[in-house]
């Protein structure tokens, strides 16, 4: 099973969180606190669910009724001291996203630093930070998630991926179009 959990400090909804799963069989939910924040990430994103959930973060755990996830991070990766190298204002910008997008597709199977955002869209992905996930430990509809292992494949929710090894990673979402 795959999870990806959003953290939205901002937003043109204020502030949330979301999670998205993937099952080992490929279902893909969305877990979304509100109908108005699952109708802006489902035309970004693919899902064959989605549920409207109260959903809590609190620290690095996310719950929600049908998913409970905590993590425990771990040192600055050699990504993570490459990313904090670049000035934040540089990295979070789409021109930014646009030059890097052809190494991150070398460097890191899946992973895109912009695409297709939908309804003619653009998204981009402007990474600033990412630190290694030592543990994890969560249930989706009451099925323990397992242990921590590889992304792989990677998760099919969009036009990016994640890296291959489990982290978190800090990013700033730019929506255009």
């Amino acid at each position: 099973m795959r999870v990806v959990v959003g953290r939205w400090d901002t937003s043109p909804y204020g502030a949330f969180a979301d999670a998205m799963v993937e099952t080992a069989a490929g279902h893909r939910v969305l877990v979304a606190p509100s109908q108005e924040v699952a109708d802006f990430v489902a035309a970004t994103y693919s899902f064959d669910e989605v549920r409207i959930e109260p959903v809590t973060i609190d620290g690095w755990r996310f719950t929600s009724p049908s998913l409970a996830v905590e993590v425990e991070t771990g040192a600055r990766t050699a990504l993570g001291r490459a990313l904090r190298l670049v000035p934040a204002r540089v990295a979070e910008s789409p021109a930014w996203c646009t030059l890097t997008d052809p190494v991150a597709r070398v460097v890191m199977r899946g992973v895109r630093t912009r695409g297709s955002a939908g309804g003619g869209r653009r998204e981009y992905y402007g990474a600033t930070d990412n630190h290694a996930l030592v543990a994890a430990r969560g249930s989706f509809d009451g099925v323990d998630l397992g242990a921590l292992a590889p992304v792989d494949p990677p998760p099919r929710f969009g036009f990016s991926s994640t890296p291959r090894r489990p982290s978190v990673t800090t990013v700033v979402t730019t929506v255009r179009g």
